[in-house]
């Protein structure tokens, strides 16, 4: 079973692997409208395994539909008896055309939708604003200093940018406590860019989004492309442009899988969150309550030194 685990340099204990819920935006913002709809009943639910099987960490953000999946988040929560100190919560600020002071207009609204539960990690959603990191990370520091969140993070930055945002909150003797990317075993390239080496040196923790590469490493399209069709469209593209290539890996997560009574995709968060010890996290999402099961299930094993790297070497390809 694998143990919780620090947030970078926080005292914040996050469960390896948690669930993103992105999803649950109710048809609403920039692209809820094409996002699938997910019902109360089974939102609860995916609430109700995901607790059951030992994840406390949920993603979020002001983006999903601007306070629809926090709202939702919440509900679900509630619907479940879970209290606020049983739970992490991340959601982010979007900086798009924006200035960095428009957080402490907006802070109140993310507040508001969380309805009683504590924004644990806020982070900048992208590097891509009208203010300098180092003014977005000293309004990232008064919405901490002021108890308006409990750590500071960031979102889709690179190492030099990650490295930035660090020295400038270390300056005010605040660590950066996590940098969210793009992760997975047919997308490593953080491992070749830097960011992951940078993340290691400064003590951040790496929290990974799409590490399922929608759904390709579960095995599930290579035995029905037709499935592809059904996917989110972001999701889709990455599925269809590693379906071929990707053949060889999943067949190898099976193998491993049959050894341990789990499937594939538990084999891919494992070795996601294992590899490189304690500096990664990962947040899949979850539209369906078996998909939270199985996330939580991904939690419940060992892949020792010899199966690790067996995945990698079978994965370089993606490096």
């Amino acid at each position: 079973m694998l143990e919780r685990r620090s947030l970078g340099k926080t005292d914040i204990k996050v469960s390896p692997i948690g669930i993103g819920v992105m999803m649950w935006m109710g048809g609403r913002g920039i692209i809820g409208r094409i996002a699938p709809g997910v019902s109360d009943d089974v939102k609860n639910e995916i609430i109700k395994e995901a607790i059951s099987g030992g994840i406390n960490f949920f993603d979020t953000a002001e983006m999903y539909g601007f306070g629809r999946s926090e709202t939702n988040l919440v509900e679900a929560l509630k619907a479940n008896n879970i209290k606020d100190e049983d739970v992490i919560i991340e959601t982010k600020w979007n900086p798009l055309l924006r200035r960095a002071r428009n957080m402490r207009r907006t802070i109140n609204k993310r507040i508001q939708y969380l309805d009683g539960y504590t924004i644990d990690l806020y982070m900048v959603h992208q590097p891509i604003s009208f203010s300098s990191i180092k003014t977005e990370m000293k309004e990232m520091a008064s919405l901490l200093e002021n108890n308006k969140i409990r750590s500071v993070g960031i979102s889709n930055y690179n190492a030099d940018k990650m490295r930035k945002a660090h020295e400038e909150l270390e300056k005010l003797g605040i660590p950066l406590a996590a940098n969210q990317v793009n992760y997975s075993l047919v997308k490593r390239d953080i491992e070749s860019n830097g960011i992951l080496d940078t993340a290691k040196e400064l003590g951040v923790t790496i929290t990974t989004y799409t590490p399922l590469a929608g759904g390709l490493l579960t095995g599930k399209l290579h035995n029905n492309p037709e499935a592809l069709k059904n996917k989110f469209a972001m999701y889709r593209m990455v599925a269809k442009r590693n379906l071929e290539e990707s053949i060889p890996l999943v067949e190898t997560l099976t193998e491993i899988g049959k050894l341990h009574g789990v499937l594939p995709g538990q084999v891919a968060l494992n070795w996601l969150v294992t590899y490189h010890g304690d500096t990664v996290v990962t947040i899949p999402g979850a539209t369906k309550a078996y998909q939270a099961k199985e996330s939580a299930g991904a939690m419940s094993f060992n892949l020792n030194k010899n199966e690790l790297e067996e995945i990698a070497e079978i994965s370089e390809k993606f490096l």
